[in-house]
């Protein structure tokens, strides 16, 4: 029998999951090529992981990797039960949490490895994490997509460490009670822009969308509902996704850098957002701050003689 050592917590209400010990051992190469071996030699562990009857549709899942440089505190892969991510933000900022409650990090600023990339990510007294995520930028502008049985929806594409469709305006209500039907939504929208061809870079899948309005807490300057790969929501306000946004934002002159953007999410959970530009090309460098809590350490069991060992997929 297999065991898996995880340590659970969630961000603003949206769970991650990382395995401590027990993973697979994927080499020593950069964390990309490491999530590459993960990919295509041990996508059995990643579906036991985080598929039910163990996991569900909301939760993401990170393997913790020595860091190729030494000098950086850790490495991580992050997974959901679609696939592989390029970048988690809250995921990151409950890896952080993580790694404090096992004694791995101390208060301060510390660099992470991630398949996108190296990120910074900072710790404070209070638990609060801020992540200084990858580069974002916007890559198209005011897209118009025909939903069949919607009608046509207005976006822009952005990527903030995964692809985004950001809808431009939405007469959709923003309540966590009304989650079901804005799924149905957000999924429609994700359908019709595979099939008109609406890509990232390169042809990239837009797995993310993104309906914003107006915040329920006056202190806060917008709202977000946000479909996440596994066609579950996210639950907090989404680090990536807000990413894009502040990309969005300040490609349209709309946010300065340095100014706070406080992002709400459907649960009402909230991330204290900024940017800075990028130095030497287009884009901004986004800071995404927030709280997370640690909630359960666990030995997951795999039982080679359980027909559902490996997990239910979809």
């Amino acid at each position: 029998m297999k065991r898996i050592q995880v340590i659970d917590s969630h961000t603003g209400g949206e769970p991650t999951r990382i395995i401590v010990e027990g993973g697979p051992e994927l080499g020593t190469g950069p964390i990309v090529e490491r999530m590459t071996v993960f990919q295509d030699q041990y996508d059995e562990i990643r579906s036991a992981v985080v598929n039910e009857p163990r996991g569900s549709d909301v939760l993401v899942g990170g393997l913790l990797c020595r860091p190729v440089d030494d000098s950086n505190s850790a490495g991580i892969i992050f997974f959901d039960t679609a696939g592989f991510l390029g970048m988690c933000g809250h995921g990151t900022i409950g890896l952080m949490v993580t790694l404090k409650h096992m004694g791995q990090i101390e208060v301060g600023r510390h660099r992470l490895e991630t398949p996108v990339g190296v990120i910074e990510a900072e710790i404070d007294q209070t638990g609060k994490v801020t992540v200084q995520n990858v580069p974002s930028y916007r890559l198209d502008h005011e897209i118009a997509v025909e939903v069949p049985n919607y009608g046509t929806v207005v976006g822009d594409v952005a990527w903030g460490g995964n692809w985004f469709f950001l809808v431009k305006k939405t007469s959709e209500v923003l309540l966590v009670e009304n989650a079901r039907h804005l799924l149905d939504v957000t999924i429609q929208i994700r359908d019709a822009l595979k099939k008109q061809g609406i890509t990232g870079t390169n042809g990239a899948y837009i797995d993310h969308i993104e309906l914003y309005g107006s915040p329920v807490d006056s202190k806060n300057h917008s709202r977000n509902f946000v479909l996440c790969p596994g066609s579950s929501y996210d639950r907090s306000p989404c680090g990536t996704g807000t990413s894009a946004k502040l990309a969005c934002l300040a490609a349209d002159g709309k946010l300065a850098p340095g100014e706070i953007w406080r992002q709400e999410s459907i649960i009402g959970s909230v991330f204290e957002c900024s940017y800075q530009p990028v130095s030497n090309g287009e884009g901004i460098v986004p800071s995404i701050g927030g709280s997370a809590h640690v909630c359960a350490e666990s030995t997951l069991l795999l039982d080679p003689m359980d027909p559902l060992c490996m997990g239910i997929r979809s």
